[in-house]
C-alpha cells in the first residue's frame, strides 16, 4: 500500500479531489449565486442599519416629541390647550368637520329668520356678506343679549361707526369717514381758542389739501379693513371663540347702488380724530 493510499479516510474514493478549487460544485451554480446575493444584501442592511436611524425611527422620535408637548401644553394652560394657545385653523376639530359640511348661501331676507327667535334653528349674524354660527353664545345674541342687534343680518357698517341701532347694514360707503380726522375748529364743540389758532395756521394749497386729504382716506379705508378683519378672525374662532363660517349671502347684482348714500352717523362724527398740528 502506497503511502498516500495508507493515510487516506475511510470511504474517500482514491479519485475524491478534496480541494474547494477544484470541487465538484461549481462556484457558477445556482445555489452558489443565491448564497453569495443573500450574504451580499445581510451585509448591506447591516451597513444601512449601523449608519443612521431608518424613516420608522424618525417618524417615532417626531411623535414622541409631539405627544409629550401637546402634553405638557395641556398641563401648563389648565387643559385650555394642548398647543400652547396656537389656534390655527387646522387646530380646530369643527373645522374639519365643517369641511364635511357644504356651505350655504342665504338673502338678507332668509338670513333674518335666524337671529335666535326660534330656538330650533341656528343663529347667524354675517359680517360684509360672510356668514358666521354664534349658536354658542345666545346669552349674547340671542333675544335680549346685549349684541342681539347683530343677529340675523349683515351689520358691517355698525361694527365700523359703532352706531348699532341705525348702522346695522351692509353699507360700508363714506363709513371710513369715521377714522379721517378733521381740524380742531371743526370739530363739534371747538373752543374760541381753537377758531383763534386756526387763523395763525399756515394755509395749504388746494394741490396740498388734495394730497393730504388722498393720504388720510386711503389711510382711514385701511382702518377699515383692518377693523372688519379683527372681527371677522373673532368670528372664524382664531380668538378662541366657538364660532365659525358656515356660507356667504347672496345679493343680486348691482344691490348697492340702489341704496341711498347714508350720512355718518352721529357718534362716529363725534369720535372722529383731530389734526395734530405744531
Amino acid at each position: 500500500m502506497t503511502t498516500a493510499a495508507r493515510y487516506r479516510r475511510p470511504g474517500q474514493s482514491p479519485d475524491t479531489d478534496t480541494d474547494p478549487k477544484t470541487s465538484s460544485v461549481p462556484p457558477t451554480s445556482p445555489a452558489a449565486k443565491d448564497e453569495a446575493e443573500l450574504k451580499k444584501a445581510v451585509e448591506e442592511q447591516a451597513v444601512k442599519t449601523s449608519n443612521g436611524f431608518s424613516v420608522l425611527d424618525i417618524l417615532r422620535i417626531l411623535g414622541g416629541i409631539l405627544l409629550l408637548s401637546s402634553g405638557l401644553s395641556y398641563l401648563s394652560t389648565s387643559g385650555e390647550s394642548m398647543t400652547w394657545g396656537y389656534n390655527a385653523w387646522w387646530t380646530r376639530a369643527r373645522e374639519w368637520k365643517k369641511l364635511m359640511k357644504p356651505q350655504i348661501t342665504l338673502t338678507d331676507a332668509e338670513l333674518a329668520l335666524y337671529n335666535g327667535a326660534d330656538p330650533n334653528k341656528p343663529i347667524y349674524l354675517a359680517l360684509n356678506g360672510t356668514i358666521y354660527d354664534v349658536s354658542s353664545s345666545p346669552q349674547t345674541y340671542g333675544p335680549g343679549g346685549s349684541y342681539h342687534v347683530f343677529a340675523g343680518k349683515d351689520a358691517a357698517r355698525a361694527f365700523i361707526t359703532g352706531c348699532f341701532a341705525e348702522d346695522s347694514v351692509p353699507d360700508l360707503r363714506g363709513a371710513e369717514y369715521t377714522f379721517v380726522p378733521l381740524d380742531p375748529e371743526e370739530k363739534e364743540g371747538a373752543t374760541a381758542e381753537d377758531k383763534e389758532r386756526a387763523k395763525k395756521r399756515s394755509k395749504l394749497s388746494s394741490a396740498e389739501r388734495k394730497n393730504r386729504h388722498a393720504q388720510e382716506l386711503r389711510s382711514a379705508r385701511k382702518q377699515v379693513r383692518d377693523t372688519l378683519e379683527g372681527w371677522h378672525a373673532l368670528f372664524r374662532g382664531d380668538k378662541g371663540k366657538p364660532y365659525f363660517k358656515v356660507g356667504e349671502v347672496r345679493r343680486e347684482e348691482g344691490w348697492l347702488e340702489k341704496l341711498p348714500k347714508r350720512e355718518l352717523c352721529e357718534q362716529a362724527r363725534k369720535a372722529r380724530p383731530v389734526r395734530k398740528y405744531e
